[in-house]
């Protein structure tokens, strides 16, 4: 027996010992509330723009044809998950019925290829297949919620994505998989809602809490027969040789990378599978099949981390706790956030003459309830039978201590940001593919970047400044055309705040280079900001804009920040001999967090932290010497 599973069954031990001559408080379980009814909206069709258009969507939604959604509970197909991004009520695993504030413009259900839709057809032996999830906690005290969280949650870990199974089966699979592509073909709205289909590869390195996990985004309807899986390999270049195999095919298809921060330096290593260095053929691969990652999500975000970071002042944002008891270290960290990989990309382009890392990023949900739950003033969980109620979030429903259950540090999702021509599969893929994305905590800020050598000030005084902008430079996700001059390179960003969200506090650049002798660095600058002048050519820290928030009744006011900020910045400390990238970040102004929604639902204190500056993260634009 594993060392954890050891701690588990005795942290359950002393609970039963604490339960003794408990009371049952009903209020800790799950507040069955009818959710705002939402008119039905007809999905508004848009038109081709060469200047691009901005969709908001999820690219990875589970239900529970995926076997660790089955077993916390879930019943919903993909066919609901679909329904559910279009605006339509879902039920939840707990009981309760859901519904998105708005209809996502893009969605994809990506269940785990592992024994697809298994637990489903073979009912495992769980205490959700006795009984359902919202009999459980209506019915239970909080020592028998404890024994099913424990129950299950242990079965996940000692036997992953085959809990409860004994072998694969693979014709159950092959349905399942039909049963996703005909969800995704049936749900397709050209210009109006665009479904992928799509599944997610769920490799692990050594202990399967290790996550190498990636999603696998079809770019049309011509798929493979079966999904790839980590049962046919755990080595994500085999992963790719098989996209290779299948884009041959005409079977095109791009994967995603996510959690990234739970890898423990496995997602952007110095070093293949094998052990061996990273060589060109490694980096070309990764390169076109992997444009983009998934930063910004439920189990925390993978920007960077206070250790690789210590500067950035908002490094703490998402950091979620890896295992119960894990000590945190610059050695787990390194090689498992993408500033980082950011950086070991330039430092590759230098010396080895490639660069295997120069990559997008997106945000998405990873919710296991067929729901895409961003918003933080509504959040319905991830995983139902861990966190499907606010008495399970908080832990009050639970007889654990503190620190046991892993989703306390957990965020409510993310989404992503594409620019694409037109709100079609073949558009949306293409704008993946050239890393015009971004990422959000769940906010649908707008955000452009573009960047360039001879761009002005007065550019974004020009009603038709994108239109100028593509034709002077490149959008976020691009590589800087060849330097010519000594000039310095300029960019600019706009930001919009959500129109049902909090105002914006600043634009920051976030800028990475490696120097002479081959050290990569970082520096973050502030290039617009509210209700104070950002000084764009240093990185003095700006004063924080303050707080709104109303902890008592978990409020905001939107009094400070601004609806909508412009920067424009010229690099105060180019080198043109050195490789260098760039980024936007935007924040907005202070907002509670989900858990404190959750607070004072139940009537407790908030646990921290209680407050948080939600945000959007754009893709890089790369500068090489050599280009």
């Amino acid at each position: 027996m594993r060392k954890c599973h050891r701690c588990f069954i005795f942290i359950f031990l002393l609970a039963s010992l604490a339960a003794c001559g408990a009371v049952d408080d009903p209020s800790l379980f799950p507040e069955y509330r009818e959710p705002a009814q939402l008119a039905e909206v007809e999905l508004p069709q848009t038109q081709q723009n060469s200047d691009r258009n901005l969709y908001f969507g999820d690219l990875h939604i589970h239900t529970g044809l995926s076997t660790d959604a089955y077993v916390m509970g879930v019943r919903s197909r993909p066919d609901d998950a679909y329904r559910f991004a279009k605006g339509h009520t879902l039920q939840h695993a707990a009981g309760y019925p859901i519904q998105i504030a708005r209809p996502l413009d893009f969605a994809a259900v990506t269940d785990h290829s592992e024994y697809l839709g298994q637990a489903m057809a073979e009912r495992v032996d769980m205490p959700t297949s006795r009984k359902s999830l919202r009999q459980i906690l209506l019915d239970g005290n909080p020592l028998s919620i404890t024994w099913a969280w424990l129950k299950t949650t242990l079965t996940i870990r000692s036997n992953g994505f085959g809990a409860g199974m004994d072998q694969l089966n693979v014709a159950t699979n092959r349905s399942a998989w039909q049963e996703t592509i005909e969800a995704a073909e049936r749900h397709y709205q050209p210009q109006r809602f665009t479904t992928f289909v799509g599944y997610e590869w769920s490799a692990s390195v050594g202990d399967i809490a290790t996550h190498i996990h990636r999603n696998v985004i079809y770019r049309g309807s011509d798929v493979s027969d079966l999904p790839f899986s980590s049962i046919d390999s755990s080595r994500p270049e085999d992963l790719w040789e098989f996209l290779k195999k299948e884009e041959a095919k005409g079977n095109v298809a791009i994967a995603i990378p996510h959690n990234a921060n739970v890898s423990r330096g496995n997602m952007y290593p110095t070093q293949d599978s094998n052990g061996n260095k990273l060589n060109k053929n490694y980096a070309d691969l990764r390169t076109h099949f992997e444009p983009v990652s998934e930063i910004l999500q439920i189990k925390g975000a993978s920007e960077t981390h206070p250790l690789l970071s210590p500067l950035d002042e908002f490094a703490e944002y998402g950091v979620a706790q890896m295992q119960p008891g894990e000590k945190t270290s610059l050695q787990t960290v390194t090689g498992s956030y993408l500033r980082d990989a950011l950086r070991k990309g330039l430092v590759f382009s230098r010396q080895e003459g490639f660069n295997p890392y120069r990559i997008g990023v997106i945000g998405a949900s990873d919710s296991h309830n067929a729901s895409s739950p961003a918003d933080e003033n509504d959040y319905t969980g991830k995983l139902p039978m861990m966190d499907g109620s606010a008495g399970l979030r908080t832990g009050k429903a639970l007889l654990l201590p503190d620190g046991v259950n892993p989703v306390t540090s957990w965020s409510s999702g993310g989404l992503a940001g594409v620019w694409a021509l037109e709100n079609t599969r073949e558009a949306l893929f293409d704008a993946l593919r050239r890393r015009e994305t971004y990422a959000t905590s769940g906010p649908r800020i707008k955000l452009r970047m573009f960047g360039g050598w001879h761009f002005k000030r007065s550019l974004l005084d020009d009603p038709s400044w994108v239109t100028s902008a593509y034709e002077m430079g490149v959008p976020m996700g691009s590589l800087l055309p060849p330097h010519t001059g000594p000039t310095s390179p300029t960019f600019v960003v706009a930001a919009l705040k959500d129109e049902l969200g909090a105002n914006l506090d600043r634009i920051q650049i976030v800028k990475g280079w490696v120097d002479e002798n081959g050290s990569s660095h970082e520096k973050i600058f502030d290039i617009a900001a509210a209700s104070r002048k950002a000084d764009t050519g240093s990185i003095g820290k700006l004063p924080p804009i303050g707080s709104t928030v109303d902890l008592a009744s978990a409020s905001y006011k939107n009094t400070i920040g601004a609806s909508s900020l412009t920067g424009f910045w010229r690099d105060p400390e180019f080198d043109p001999t050195q490789n260098a990238f760039y980024y936007a970040r935007v924040l907005e102004i202070p907002t509670p967090r989900w858990s404190t929604y959750d607070a004072v639902r139940l009537g407790i204190p908030p646990m921290q932290p209680a407050v948080i500056q939600e945000r959007a993260i754009s893709s890089s634009i790369w500068y090489s010497p050599t280009n």
